[in-house]
Order: structure tokens, then C-alpha cells, then sequence
């Protein structure tokens, strides 16, 4: 009885340290897989950056201000003209470098009446950050943002709105539970949650398998950043009395509509301050309503058919680079890129702030 009792302690404690080192194994995996994807530095792509100087008038200060680890973050107030309506704050996307590539739509917005503080989030562009580390931590830098337009004494008082696509459309909305003074909120292309797009990524690449990582993968953000990782757009808007508009499209393959749009409309269809705007077959990115960005990516695929080398090989990888930034250098015209917008759209954005600013 005694070897009996003995031999299932053993059966016991060797089936136990494997069930703890295959969980181990897969939070390891789980995370290198994360920060693989989303602990990254991004920058801006020099031949498509946006300059001031690329906008007639447009006028910008430059600041410096402190995130959660102490990290510097610069942002810039843009304005043009006087007598403006509030400050919008804008959050920008996740994977292209910082604000540079909104910094049409900060044009627009500061044409229309409104100074636009935007800035390049932790681990992007001109700010410090060896990587961005996690998605909360658009929501973070966001904070700290608003927080520094508030207190710091180097802005009007004036009413704040904000404006985000993608990853900050889930910042605009999850940092209401910390700043429910915000009167208005536009939200572009957004997620509920930190982990939609680790999960809608996911599925792509390993399908439903991804489910044995998100785990693991919301005890590491928990772990990493607190409350911030387990806040949603969802508990923003219960903390808040902003207006809010979201928009979104239903061919949307980076951020699909079930991950945002989906879960904000069956809640607030009927509520009377939000605004809902969905598109059938805009995609991801729907800023641009000029067909000239259309014609120069046509045209950019079909010299891409004229190279007598295989640009995706390693071996081509720095020919390839600098063949391409001489291609876009010669063939790109500045005037037409910088002005895309879709004026239309962006007047119903405009109208939406003035109408809830007050």
C-alpha cells in the first residue's frame, strides 16, 4: 500500500511540473509573440513624411511632456488663424510613426476654427522609447497628454475634444474614465479593448489557437500597466457625458467590425450622444477621398512589375530601399498628397464638434 501511495504522490508531481512548465511555455510564448508584434519602435517613412511647410499658413510650437515612466514625449499645437472653438487632441494610428501622417487632418481641423494638439506616442518618432511596449499605452500617453494641455499653463481654456484612428480610436475612448471633462470624441476604425487587435491579428495567422494565447496575453498587460489594461472604450463611455462619433467600415480587415463599431452600436444606437458612421467598402484608412493616392499606389505596383530583381530576397533587401525612396522621391507629387482629404467627410467632423463643443 505504502509503494502504491507513494508511486501516485510521484504520478502527481510529475504531472504537475509538466501542466506548470507547458503553462509557462505558452505565457513565454505568448508574450515574445506580443512584443514581437506591438513592443516595436515605429518611424515615420521619410519619403511620405508631411512637413508644415507642405500646408499654406499653418503654424505649430513644439513641447515636450513626461509619460508614465518619465519617458519625453513631443507633441505640437497647430493653429491657423484666431478666434478658435477648443483643442482637439489627436491620438494616431499604430504601426506608421507618430502623428506625422495625420498632420493633414490637424490642418483641416485648425482651418475650421480649432487649435489640434497632436503627438508622437511612447517608442514613435520623436519621442523616447525603445518601443511602444503594449497598446495601453496609447491610452496612457493619451492621459498624460490631456492631462499636460490642462495643467501645464501653455494653452487656452477652452473646451477639450479628441480625435483618433485605430489605436488611437480605442485611446480617444478607453481615456474617458480618466478625463470625463472631454466634451467630444471622434473615433475612427477603433477597438474596444487592448487585446482585439493581438486577437484579430491572431486569428489570421494561427486561427482559433489564438485563444489559448489572449490569457496569458491580458495577465501580461495586466501585469505591465495596471488598470490601464483592463479599462475599454466601453467603461470610458459609462464614465462619461461626451458626444461621441463613431465611424468605421464593414470591410475593415485590420480592425473588423465586431472588435468596436459592433459593441458600441447595439449598446448607443438610441442614445442621442453618439453618432454612428459606417462605411460598406472603405477599408481601414478612409481620411483620403482624392483619387490621386489611388492612382499613385496603381502606378507604384506597376513599377514594382518592371524589377529585373526579386526585391522581397534579404539579399535585395537595401537595393530594394533605396530604388523605392528614389522611385517615390521622382515620381511624387507633394502638393497633391498633402491635400487628399476627403473635404466632405471632414466637414461632418467639423460639424460635429461645433454642434457639441458648447
Amino acid at each position: 500500500m505504502k509503494s502504491s501511495s507513494k508511486k501516485k504522490k510521484l504520478l502527481f508531481i510529475v504531472l504537475s511540473i509538466i501542466v506548470v512548465l507547458l503553462i509557462a511555455g505558452d505565457w513565454g510564448l505568448s508574450v515574445m509573440v506580443y512584443n514581437e508584434n506591438f513592443n516595436r519602435r515605429f518611424e515615420s517613412y521619410e519619403p511620405y513624411r508631411l512637413y508644415v511647410e507642405d500646408f499654406d499658413g499653418l503654424q505649430r510650437t513644439k513641447y515636450e511632456f513626461a509619460s508614465d515612466k518619465g519617458q519625453k514625449l513631443t507633441g505640437y499645437m497647430y493653429s491657423l488663424g484666431e478666434g478658435q472653438r477648443g483643442i482637439i487632441v489627436m491620438a494616431h494610428g499604430f504601426g506608421g510613426g507618430g502623428h506625422n501622417s495625420y498632420m493633414d487632418c490637424a490642418d483641416y481641423f485648425a482651418r475650421h476654427g480649432y487649435y489640434v494638439f497632436a503627438y508622437d506616442a511612447t517608442g514613435n518618432d520623436e519621442s523616447e522609447g525603445e518601443g511602444i511596449g503594449g497598446l495601453p499605452q496609447g491610452t496612457i500617453d493619451l492621459d498624460y497628454a490631456v492631462t499636460f494641455v490642462e495643467e501645464s499653463g501653455e494653452f487656452p481654456d477652452l473646451p477639450i475634444a479628441l480625435f483618433g484612428h485605430s489605436w488611437g480610436g480605442y485611446s480617444v475612448c478607453s481615456v474617458l474614465t480618466y478625463h470625463p471633462e472631454v466634451k467630444t470624441v471622434i473615433a475612427c476604425s477603433g477597438f474596444n479593448s487592448s487585446v482585439n487587435l493581438f486577437e484579430s491579428e491572431g486569428k489570421k495567422q494561427i486561427g482559433d489557437g489564438i485563444y489559448l494565447m489572449l490569457p496569458f496575453v491580458k495577465l501580461h498587460e495586466r501585469i505591465k500597466y495596471g488598470g490601464y489594461a483592463s479599462n475599454t472604450a466601453m467603461d470610458g463611455f459609462a464614465k462619461s457625458d461626451a458626444a461621441v462619433m463613431i465611424v468605421h467600415s464593414l470591410d475593415d480587415e485590420v480592425v473588423p467590425v465586431e472588435y468596436g463599431y459592433d459593441i458600441y452600436h447595439e449598446k448607443y444606437k438610441d442614445d442621442p450622444r453618439f453618432s454612428f458612421l459606417l462605411f460598406e467598402d472603405a477599408g481601414h484608412n478612409y481620411f483620403n477621398g482624392d483619387a490621386y493616392r489611388d492612382a499613385f499606389n496603381a502606378e507604384f505596383d506597376k513599377w514594382l512589375e518592371t524589377l529585373d530583381y526579386d526585391y522581397d530576397a534579404a539579399e535585395n533587401k537595401e537595393r530594394f530601399s533605396e530604388d523605392k525612396a528614389d522611385h517615390i522621391y521622382r515620381n511624387l507629387d507633394r502638393e497633391k498628397w498633402c491635400n487628399s482629404l476627403d473635404l466632405e467627410l471632414f466637414q461632418d467632423f467639423v460639424d460635429f464638434y461645433d454642434q457639441s463643443m458648447h
